[in-house]
């Protein structure tokens, strides 16, 4: 987990997302556990009330199950889940900025594609011209 926390929001809240991310990432897989209250709370100096409630939001969600005297573990189905959810709340509240944002630097899929895998060291062949780039200049 990252050790900074930012103001936008409550640090339980920035505890809870950080756990869906670990569980995003497959960090924490169906049936792990999640790192004791103690040792979060020790380890990223905040208060085990704060971690407790973080964690007591994930219990809320279902995505966590508390076993007495034994913590807190990931639920089974809970990726599927929490992918489901992370595309659908992507589409609906990103993508269309994203979008927009492609839209109005002109790019088109093939050159997005292309600078993707290029970035992640994957290169792909060049992009064909844009129509405006096959016109002959006068």
């Amino acid at each position: 987990m990252d050790r900074e926390w930012n103001d936008s929001q409550p640090i339980y809240r920035q505890l809870r997302d950080r756990v869906v991310a670990m569980i995003l990432d497959g960090v924490l897989r169906e049936g792990d556990p999640l790192p004791s209250v103690r040792n979060v709370a020790a380890e990223y100096r905040v208060n085990p009330l704060t971690v407790l409630k973080g964690y007591q939001e994930l219990v809320d969600e279902q995505l966590v199950e508390s076993r007495r005297g034994r913590g807190m573990f990931v639920n089974a189905g809970v990726r599927d889940l929490l992918m489901r959810d992370e595309r659908r709340k992507f589409l609906a509240e990103e993508w269309p900025r994203v979008s927009a944002t492609i839209q109005r630097l002109g790019l088109n899929a093939e050159e997005l594609l292309h600078d993707a895998a290029s970035a992640n060291g994957r290169p792909l062949p060049e992009p064909a011209p844009n129509a405006a780039e096959k016109e002959p200049k006068k």
